[in-house]
């Protein structure tokens, strides 16, 4: 209790007046001073995103009575990394760029797996946008079980309370293509941006906070036809899960995903001001369950045999469904149901801010897991070294 107190306490001090988001802090004494994960640095940041159930209000993920295995294979790799002509081994990638975790499995066996940060194999760490994908998978499995019936069924259906507003006409498919065309400020700098304000009160009695804040926003291009990045439209989708299944994110995904394929520990979702769990942000789980997560898509959504998706949902969610800018500002990119498409080339990528990533390349059945407090939430240069750590695994395993 010493260790919660001290770091809750830690926070406080070290962060001051912040921006609050969409989190419940769980400290009466500090509700804004430690809100806004995205203002986090340094020491607080590192211990923060290993113990944000001790921060923030989370639901649990239950796990199963059994682990699904992750043999250690007999070659362990050692890549080495080239970032600006520069030549480096993985240990010193880590420290440079703030990684706490590197997993890599190939062909199901674990071929490297490093710690940093004071991180133990034992520890949970937060997701921030990968969450994104496990809730498309959750989508899968409302499909699988009957409780969503339609992707191109309006998302006003579901949720009733954005009739009148800009999602009008707008289909469950385009919210998880992110292209329902509603006006949106992802900037995590700015603190005054959507991202940073939406939800984080509860305004209307009865209706989710993140519904209540993105009723209310104009609408900028016709659903379906452009693509632009909305943390709160996956929230949105998370609320349309819940209440097609009548249960938590956290509830189904320990039904669908972590007692069937066998997760080794608990995790924790992130909840909302409404008691909602986020769809679009923070499960916390080890670095190895971040890689079954990364398995169960790999091998379609299959747990103890039996499809906990449609058979085809995996192959849909995790192919190219929209256009995108890649991390480079190139074009080229793509992305799925909450998924991203070569990024990098070759692979599907479930991606969260500050360095979190599953890359997954299905033709090498190769999967890359990284976990990282980056010194700030996103950067061409931090996405540019990632990849050279991806070529230089790539190389290493001998992939194509």
């Amino acid at each position: 209790m010493k260790r919660i107190v001290g770091l809750v306490a830690g926070l406080a001090l070290g962060l001051g007046a912040a921006t609050a988001s969409a989190q419940v802090s769980i400290d009466p004494k500090a509700p804004k001073a430690i809100a806004s994960i995205l203002e986090w640095r340094g020491d607080y940041q590192a211990r923060g995103f290993r113990d944000i159930e001790h921060i923030f209000k989370t639901d649990v993920i239950k796990r199963g009575a059994k682990v699904h295995p992750l043999p250690v294979a007999a070659h362990q790799i050692a890549p080495k990394v080239t970032i600006d002509g520069k030549t480096m081994s993985v240990e010193d990638y880590m420290a440079a760029y703030r990684v706490s975790g590197l997993l890599v499995i190939k062909d199901g066996k674990i071929v490297m797996e490093k710690y940093g940060l004071g991180r133990k194999p034992t520890d949970r760490w937060t997701s921030f946008s990968v969450a994104k994908s496990v809730t498309s998978t959750l989508v899968g499995a409302a499909i699988e079980d009957g409780k969503i019936k339609s992707l191109d069924a309006p998302i006003t259906d579901s949720i009733p309370e954005l009739k009148g507003s800009a999602y009008e006409g707008v289909t469950v498919r385009q919210m998880l293509m992110m292209s329902s065309g509603v006006k949106w400020n992802e900037d995590y700098a700015d603190p005054k941006s959507d991202v940073a304000q939406a939800g984080q009160t509860v305004t209307e009695p009865g209706v989710n906070p993140m519904v209540s804040y993105l009723r209310k926003l104009p609408r900028e291009h016709a659903p379906g036809t452009t693509w632009h990045y909305n943390t709160g439209e996956t929230d949105l989708v998370g609320v349309l899960v819940s209440k097609a299944t009548g249960k938590s994110l956290a509830e189904y995904a320990s039904e669908k995903i972590w007692k069937p394929y066998g997760m080794e520990q608990d995790g924790v979702w992130m909840s909302d001001p409404g008691g909602q769990d986020r769809g679009g942000c923070c499960i916390s789980m080890t670095l190895r369950d971040y890689g079954r997560v990364g398995l169960f898509a790999l091998n379609g959504g299959v747990a103890n045999g039996k499809h906990i998706v449609p058979a085809d949902w995996m192959a849909q969610a995790t192919s190219k469904q929209i256009d995108n800018p890649d991390a480079t500002g190139k074009s080229g990119g793509g992305y799925g149901y909450f998924w991203w498409i070569n990024r990098p080339v070759g692979a599907y990528a479930a991606i969260g801010i500050f360095g979190q990533s599953i890359i997954t390349f299905p033709k090498d059945k190769l999967i890359i897991v990284q976990n990282a407090a980056w010194p700030k939430a996103t950067g061409k240069e931090l996405s540019l070294a990632e990849f050279a750590m991806v070529d230089g695994v790539k190389a290493a395993v001998g992939a194509k």
